[in-house]
């Protein structure tokens, strides 16, 4: 097998807040790829840090009285022991804010510049006068200039999809002081992202050779497909990319731009070079050559796994940031979803906005998590679900009741009857079986069909406990002249577990240790997954591996969550809320609210948040688009009940998925939830309501 090398990075969390399990799917997906990478015999280096710079870091030390620099190690520390008490092995777990993230940031910056890729410009740009300072898209709130939905970030729309720039908003306010934001010029400079168009039209949809003759392709299909939409020019020449402005005016948290006073580089410019800035701390801690792996046509890998909501950055920022300034561009990005638990967004007035270190504080083992999340893992950018009774029924069905049992149903009597020491079973059917899917199972965690893989070497945990209750080893042990065979059928249930150990290696790394010591084993790699332990060899006293999980102790940890925002409401001064700007009792009377039946409704193709409403208003039939799929997962319960609709709201095209003819009026609830408002039975289609 030809051995690879192998650089993987996991997006960087921000330095202003907590790691929480939704972080941690990420994490974890990126580290069992790692690991089971290093059990293939591979070079492979998982390299991470802290996203330290901009606004919201600089704001949160002031508040704090602390400098930025301190806080961002205290936070680092914070999340290095929240990621590691989770079993996750990184190589180097740095932070953004190093002298050399400076150096290659400014490096990108000068070679992009000497291409001819960057150009200065005079921008209007929103400004807060009480804290007179220029603000960033997500410091500015208002109303998006499309759908019209209220409280919008200043960059993009979380009810439509719309991107757009921050003085098109309706209302706008400064999400920081409340006050309404003028605006004032500044010079700011811009990445040409338009002239890389043709180059990232191939890069997006093409692949990478690899050193085993393999194709990677450099994006998955949904992926590929997002990226087509936001290339795309209409018939008019209209739309594709816009440059980037990679700046920002002072104050801000982070790296002046070379020969710009007062100008810094906009975090999105600096975060993604933290990952070479992290890689070159470790290949001059333990001499790697780091050129081998950033030089122009590398023939090593690099990959990024990354959450959907930041594809654009690493999709086409980033692999256009690496071409003009003459470095590799990535062999893969890896996308996954968001976590939703039991079935919604993550609450923290339910408990269940559950933070790694509550998890951990609560004692509750963190490969129980690993394995739940690795089992409804696969390769596609899917939104995956932690319903809390199945992590436990699944957790102590498979674990406990499959894999582990199988080491303490035999370990015992090797020890007793046999002074620790198999018999050679070579030529035992069954590890004939289990070694035979050595290579599916590999070409599955190769894939990321986490899922798929687990279900495999679960079925093959079950063919192994069809043959204890088969042979029953208990029952042998009280029978006469049945040594021979009791030594021979614990002897192949030994090996056996060792193979399942070697499978469930990347997902279990704590369990997967306490194995090999068990087994008196060095370590275990994917060649002894189908290798036999000799005949004499000698095992190790069997200690429990793994635990069940108690419901009490779940049942702790979200009433602990509760507790946690609790006291942090308690504890935090009021947020402003804005008030809209007011109407009078003549604008309020141009709308007109009516009541519609639900015809049918049904999920949209291609978006997460939308739902396809066909109403009937009783005097005409609409269609009607809105963005609450995440409180109805179901939309068919939604047929044949009545709601509120704005009927003469002017339509509006919905990117690619058609005109709206209307607004449905729904209600925000205290966990961020958009519900639909009831109507009293007896209303009928084209009631007015008002």
């Amino acid at each position: 097998m030809t051995q690879r090398k192998i650089l993987v990075t996991s997006a960087l969390p921000y330095a202003n807040g907590s790691i929480h399990l939704g972080h941690m799917v990420e994490h974890i997906q990126t580290d069992i790829w790692v690991r089971f990478q290093k059990l293939r015999g591979h070079e492979c280096y998982y390299c991470c840090a802290d996203d330290t710079h901009g606004t919201p870091v600089m704001l949160a030390a002031q508040k704090q009285g602390i400098a930025p620099e301190e806080m961002i190690a205290r936070v680092r520390e914070e999340h290095l022991a929240d990621f590691s008490g989770f079993g996750i092995g990184y190589d180097n777990y740095y932070s953004t804010h190093s002298p050399e993230n400076k150096t290659y940031s400014e490096k990108i910056y000068h070679a992009l510049k000497a291409n001819g890729k960057i150009e200065s410009r005079t921008i209007e740009q929103l400004f807060d006068p009480e804290k007179n300072m220029f603000l960033p898209d997500r410091f500015v709130k208002g109303e998006c200039p499309k759908c019209h939905a209220k409280d919008q970030y200043g960059d993009n729309c979380e009810a439509c999809g719309t991107t757009y720039s921050p003085t098109e908003l309706i209302n706008p306010y400064s999400a920081i002081s409340g006050a309404t934001p003028v605006l004032k010029e500044s010079e700011h400079f811009f990445f040409k992202l338009g002239e890389c168009a043709d180059f990232l039209q191939q890069w997006t949809s093409g692949s990478t050779t690899l050193t085993d003759g393999r194709q990677q392709p450099h994006l998955q299909p949904e992926a590929l497909n997002k990226m087509k939409e936001w290339l795309a020019k209409d018939e008019n020449g209209e739309g594709g990319l816009s440059d980037w402005d990679i700046s920002r005016d002072a104050p801000y948290f982070g790296f002046e731009i070379p020969d710009a006073p007062g100008k810094y580089f906009y975090v999105w410019l600096d975060a993604p070079v933290g990952y070479m800035a992290s890689f070159k701390n470790l290949c001059d801690r333990i001499g790697i050559d780091f050129d081998e792996f950033f030089k122009a046509n590398s023939s090593t890998e690099m990959y990024h796994f990354i959450g959907k909501d930041i594809l654009y950055f690493h999709a086409l920022f980033w692999p256009a940031m690496l071409q003009y300034s003459g470095h590799r561009t990535p062999t893969g990005v890896f996308a996954h979803g968001f976590l939703t638990v039991d079935g919604q967004k993550m609450s923290k007035s339910r408990g269940t906005f559950i933070t790694a270190r509550s998890y951990l504080d609560q004692k509750l083992n963190p490969e129980w998590m690993r394995y739940y999340i690795a089992a409804k893992l696969n390769s596609r950018i899917e939104d995956i679900d932690l319903n809390l009774s199945d992590f436990i029924a699944r957790v102590n069905s498979d674990l406990v009741g499959k894999y582990i049992n199988i080491a303490s149903r035999a370990a015992g009597f090797i020890a007793k009857r046999f002074e620790g020491r198999l018999k050679d079973v070579s030529n035992s059917t069954l590890l004939a079986e289990l070694t035979a899917q050595s290579e599916t199972i590999a070409a599955d965690y190769e894939a990321r069909e986490y899922a798929k893989a687990l279900r495999e070497i679960m079925a093959l945990a079950d063919k192994v406990n069809e043959y204890v209750d088969a042979n029953k080893p208990w029952e042998l042990a009280k029978q006469e002249g049945q040594d021979e065979r009791l030594h021979h059928v614990c002897s192949e249930l030994i090996n056996a577990f060792k193979t399942l150990s070697v499978y469930l290696a990347p997902v279990l790394p704590q369990v997967a240790e306490k194995a090999a010591a068990f087994l008196n084993i060095d370590k275990l790699d994917w060649a002894q997954a189908t290798a036999v332990l000799p005949q004499g060899h000698t095992i190790r006293k069997y200690e429990h591996l793994m635990q069940r999980i108690e419901e009490k102790q779940v049942n702790d940890l979200v009433e602990a969550n509760k507790q946690n925002i609790q006291a942090t409401t308690e504890n935090t001064a009021a947020q402003y809320i804005p008030v809209a700007e007011q109407c009078s009792f003549d604008d309020f009377m141009k709308v007109d609210m009516r009541v519609a039946k639900v015809l049918n409704c049904e999920a949209v193709e291609g978006s997460t948040k939308l739902l396809k409403f066909d109403l009937d208003f009783g005097f005409e039939k609409r269609v009607i688009f809105s963005g609450i799929a995440a409180s109805y997962p179901n939309p068919a319960e939604l047929n044949g009940r009545m709601v509120i609709a704005v009927a003469n709201f002017a339509p509006r095209k919905m990117a690619k998925f058609g005109i709206s003819e209307g607004m449905i009026l729904s209600a925000a609830t205290a966990d961020g939830k958009l519900k639909l408002l009831d109507v009293d039975q007896g209303a009928q289609p084209g009631d007015k309501v008002g």
